[in-house]
């Protein structure tokens, strides 16, 4: 006699192995560089990319949609901010974590990631191995730096900062050194206030307080300074 007892769907082996990988959303806005990394990751038996963006309004939407486990994020974004973005999405999503994938230099904007809600900063140019790493200890709930930083954030604790410069430039605010950064690649405070969306006259306000920071004279030296330390950054 037949049974009339429920039965379930038939477990498909492909579906209940992709719902074993943990889901990466990234955000990188160059589509080469960001299709290298959806295939390393893709090639992880634990982890899979579920969704992909080049810029934040985008990555806003795609994260809505797709729902991650964790987000990875470059801080150069079209239109926008990787930190801002960091941001905007801990102010939504409060418990997502992300890990800051980047080729800016980790002694000035890995403490700035962490405060704007980020659980890691790893560098591009580290190797493949170091970067799946750092993206599974932040999927465990625990924050990745690299051994470097982790020291030079103890020796910044005990000993405070190391040089006078280091100062001037840390003791800039995110968009400061955002507007800093486009000074030094020649954008004038018209351009700047386009692409940031700000008033003439705040982009105004920031440049003079980063040039009382660094202890800068006048426009022409603060434009040199940053050009130089676009270069340095470079």
């Amino acid at each position: 006699m037949p049974s009339h007892e429920p039965r379930g769907p038939r477990a498909n082996p492909a579906r209940l192995d992709r719902a074993a990988k943990r889901r990466i959303f990234l955000v990188e806005d160059h589509p080469v560089t960001r299709e290298g990394f959806a295939q390393l990751i893709n090639y992880q038996a634990d982890l899979q990319v579920c969704g992909q963006a080049g810029s934040a309004a985008k990555a806003l939407a795609g994260v809505d949609s797709q729902r991650p486990d964790l987000v990875i994020v470059d801080l150069s974004l079209a239109e926008s901010n990787g930190l801002e973005l960091i941001k905007d999405l801990k102010s939504r999503y409060a418990s997502l974590p992300v890990l800051v994938l980047s080729t800016h230099d980790e002694s000035l904007y890995s403490e700035r990631a962490l405060r704007a809600g980020a659980r890691g900063y790893v560098m591009k140019q580290a190797p493949t191995s170091e970067v799946m790493a750092a993206i599974r200890v932040v999927l465990a709930g625990e924050l990745y730096l690299s051994e470097g930083m982790r020291t030079k954030m103890v020796h910044k604790q005990v000993h405070g900062q190391s040089t006078p410069a280091q100062c001037g430039i840390e003791s800039l605010s995110d968009r400061e050194l955002e507007v800093f950064g486009l000074i030094g690649h020649g954008h004038p405070t018209t351009s700047i206030a386009t692409q940031l969306h700000l008033s003439v006259s705040t982009v105004e306000t920031h440049r003079a307080h980063i040039k009382e920071k660094l202890g800068l004279a006048h426009a022409m030296e603060l434009v040199r300074h940053a050009v130089e330390w676009v270069n340095r950054q470079s």
